[in-house]
């Protein structure tokens, strides 16, 4: 694979280079598959939404005008096809509530190889804790979550997606955030005690601190009560681990019958053309 940009695949691809095309599908393939599957919660369905996405992004690509990173266009247009299967999934409420209504040693933690046996089975324990504890979330909270602590973007990047203002974004955040180190606390050896009457909510702080919200005055107040508290730094040391361990969840891997449907369903476009679209060949004159 190439090492060019996003945008300068984006350009060649614009211009009707399959190849560039394919590289972008290639790349991108991953971290969509991972956004289906969390916001899906089945591989079908997920396997499904990937392929869709895909589809959209080589039939649209000469209208992508670059207003927004291609990550942020990708994710919007495959929200949309998840949208649509939440709405008929199995795994979908009686009620359906509609979306648009409402450190390195602790990622090592999950993949090292030389632990022993009881090692590995403790970290498969803990990622499908934190897995569950996502698909718990109600969904207005998870995308949020998924969006910022799993595939990175940030908070303005999060509101384009979802179509929300900046401050909604951070609100469901950090009231997700709360939800799953909560669900993962006992998981982390977390201080199970109930907090004295002056600890603050440090978990609401520090993640208001992540995001930028928390001025130096209030800060150092924090610092200063983590100091002699070891509950609250216990506590603000679990959200840490919590966000480390969602932030180190890799994109799942594609299925090779999935990527080979994907492959056949793209070439087939690319063959017969589209009349928004006529792709030239990288191999032409």
């Amino acid at each position: 694979m190439s090492e060019r940009s996003d945008p300068e695949l984006v350009a060649s691809a614009r211009e009707g280079d399959e190849a560039a095309l394919e590289e972008l599908l290639l790349r991108h393939q991953p971290r969509i598959y991972r956004f289906g599957m969390k916001l899906c919660r089945d591989p079908e369905d997920a396997s499904d939404v990937l392929q869709d996405t895909l589809l959209a992004m080589a039939r649209s690509i000469r209208d992508f005008r670059g207003a927004s990173s291609l990550s942020t266009w990708l994710y919007t247009i495959t929200r949309s096809f998840c949208i649509k299967k939440r709405r008929k999934s199995k795994f979908a409420p009686a009620v359906e509530e509609s979306l648009e209504a409402i450190p390195e040693a602790e990622r090592d933690g999950l993949q090292c190889s030389s632990r022993g046996p009881e090692e590995d089975l403790a970290g498969r324990e803990v990622k499908d804790a934190l897995d569950g504890a996502i698909a718990s979330l109600e969904p207005m909270y998870r995308e949020v979550l998924v969006l910022r602590d799993v595939e990175g973007l940030t908070a303005p990047e999060v509101g384009e997606v979802l179509g929300l203002s900046v401050e909604a974004v951070k609100s469901r955040l950090h009231r997700a955030r709360v939800a799953v180190r909560e669900a993962l606390a006992p998981h982390l050896g977390a201080p199970s005690e109930a907090p004295s009457a002056d600890c603050p909510d440090i978990v609401t702080i520090f993640s208001g601190h992540l995001e930028g919200d928390i001025g130096p005055d209030l800060c150092a107040r924090m610092e200063e009560h983590l100091e002699r508290c070891g509950r609250c730094r216990g506590t603000c040391d679990s959200l840490k681990r919590t966000l480390a361990l969602c932030r180190a969840a890799g994109a799942p891997e594609v299925p090779e019958d999935v990527q080979r449907a994907v492959r056949i369903a793209v070439r087939r476009f690319l063959d017969a053309g589209s009349p928004s679209r006529k792709v030239r060949s990288t191999g032409g004159s």
